[in-house]
């Protein structure tokens, strides 16, 4: 892998770019200040996403309670011929595309269809990983060209190139679900926005199901979940200068029925003041009180239908497995949209 990244710039079928944000991105600094040290207590899940933090998610879905990522990596092997088929893209654009792990079963179905240039564009925060995910997939397939977007996608999309051709914009993960509904819809326009008659979006959504089930996904038995949520504080330790003590601390994930999602929390044990030397602040926690890290909103096809419509979007297909535990659903622009742009 070293040596095939050490050619990956002189490779011609590989261009790595950045995309502006349209809108000011908050960091650690600003959220602390105005979610961590005020009442309801919450942080943002994207701080879990250090080396440490990375490899125990990847652990979490082996796990065998977090059914997500192998039901959705299923889904999508037994459906990309379909989507291939109806999308034709020119062009595949993955948001928050990762490791772009599930994303080989689109470039099969790719393959099987004859659609050989078709260009990929995967849009990451992280640009070793965009790189690393590059490099295997290009040495995969000679023919592949592929476009790194290295960008915040909260930082709004418009900054994003507008390939011409159809377009099959990807956004897989249930990812979704970590937006509150008005943010989840307000996403889905401005992505809607970039779209014309003949694009479509591929887009993975975790469905609402037994509370046991949801609740084991995120308790799993060997604890691997409690260590990626606690891990947050080691990074607000090492990024801010202050003394959380972990042990002081209790991982709780649970479903809360009223609001359809998984709510993960990190539970103070003890009455405890925590110091943050950057901020020149002072955290303090009552015994009990909890900091909100992670929503993963759970949804119906009922709920994922309005959601897709008050964006300006359609279903033409949804896919799930026999049990519903997973939806991926391609959608287009909805008439309204397609005659009057949004």
């Amino acid at each position: 892998m070293d040596q095939i990244l050490s050619r990956l710039d002189t490779d011609e079928r590989f261009r790595c770019m950045r995309v502006p944000a349209a809108r000011p991105v908050p960091g650690l600094e600003e959220d602390v200040r105005r979610g961590l040290l005020v009442r309801p207590r919450s942080l943002p899940p994207k701080y879990f996403y250090d080396e440490r933090g990375s490899a125990l998610f990847d652990r979490i879905c082996d796990t065998p309670e977090y059914y997500p990522t192998r039901t959705e990596d299923a889904l999508l092997a037994a459906c990309a011929g379909q989507v291939i088929a109806r999308a034709r893209p020119d062009h595949i654009i993955e948001l928050g595309s990762g490791a772009s792990r599930k994303t080989v079963h689109l470039l099969a179905a790719l393959d099987r269809a004859g659609l050989h240039g078709c260009q990929y564009w995967p849009f990451d925060v992280c640009e070793p990983m965009l790189r690393q995910a590059a490099a295997r997939l290009m040495a995969a397939r000679p023919g592949l060209r592929v476009n790194a977007l290295v960008g915040d996608y909260l930082g709004g999309l418009s900054g994003m190139p507008r390939p011409g051709g159809r377009r099959l914009f990807v956004f897989l993960g249930s990812t979704i679900g970590n937006f509150e509904p008005a943010e989840a819809v307000g996403f889905l326009r401005e992505l809607a926005a970039l779209m014309d008659s003949g694009d479509s979006l591929l887009l993975g959504a975790d469905r609402v199901k037994s509370p046991a089930v949801l609740e084991a996904a995120y308790n799993d038995a060997e604890g691997v979940t409690a260590a990626f949520n606690l891990n947050l504080l080691e990074v607000l330790n090492r990024e801010l200068d202050s003394d959380f003590v972990p042990d002081a601390f209790m991982h709780r994930a649970l479903y809360n029925a009223g609001c359809q999602r998984i709510e993960m929390h990190l539970v103070s044990s003890i009455r405890q003041t925590v110091h943050l030397t950057r901020l020149d602040e002072r955290l303090e926690l009552e015994t009990g009180e909890s900091i909100l890290t992670e929503i993963s909103r759970k949804f119906t096809p009922e709920t994922l239908e309005a959601m897709l419509g008050e964006a300006g979007l359609e279903s033409m297909s949804r896919f799930e497995p026999d049990n519903g535990y997973f939806s991926l659903v391609h959608a287009r622009l909805s008439l309204r949209s397609r005659v009057r742009p949004l």
